[in-house]
């Protein structure tokens, strides 16, 4: 009897069905389609926003692999983040197992709470008018909406690692949970709440 799709379960262990998404601007954006291995291979590639019909916690080892670079404070941002897949996934498995067995959930219904809790909707960008330079808030694409949350997680749980006695994993785990807790205490939390602080003023 061939394996209907409800019944495929992400690294064999958690349902990918019945995820509630709150927040309609990121229903397609946030992508729990029923996959075991999240790995595509950079398919993605060949199509400019294909990067939305990738799984969210491959989207997430992606980011663990490429945080984004911050200017001098790359090295806290990033850690010792050498791109090698299989450690990402071993440590992002690891932390899911430690999701549920903390919060007592589906770890991918936390992960996509906490995307939904740290993406922002608005940001400032510069316009130039009359050789002046001005400060305008502006609405961000639901795409970006959710690399943001990403990169800042992660970003946030290396900068809680890097050379402290807190590994990777334990500070991602940290991070995810008080994401999905919407707490101030979380980088990605934190960080969502003062772009759109900056862009309410900039109006």
């Amino acid at each position: 009897m061939e394996t209907q799709m409800s019944e495929i379960l992400l690294f064999n262990k958690w349902k990918n069905t019945g995820i509630e998404l709150r927040d309609p601007g990121l229903m397609n954006y946030i992508n729990v389609k029923p996959i075991i291995i999240p790995k595509t291979s950079g398919r993605h590639e060949s199509k400019k926003f294909w990067k939305s019909k990738m799984h969210v916690v491959e989207r997430l080892i992606n980011k663990m692999m490429v945080p984004g670079h911050k200017g001098k404070e790359h090295w806290w941002s990033s850690g010792h983040c050498s791109g090698k897949t299989q450690t990402i996934f071993k440590i992002v498995k690891q932390v899911l197992q430690d999701l549920e067995n903390k919060l007592k959930t589906n770890p991918i219904q936390v992960l996509a709470t906490a995307i939904e809790n740290s993406a922002p909707k608005e940001e400032v960008t510069s316009i130039e008018y009359g050789g002046t330079r001005y400060q305008r808030a502006v609405d961000i694409s639901p795409q970006r909406r959710v690399d943001l949350a990403l990169r800042w997680m992660v970003q946030g749980s290396y900068a809680k690692s890097v050379n402290k006695k807190r590994s990777t994993r334990q500070a991602l785990v940290s991070e995810i949970t008080l994401a999905y807790q919407n707490s101030s205490d979380s980088a990605a939390v934190k960080k969502c709440n003062e772009v759109e602080r900056q862009a309410d003023t900039s109006r």
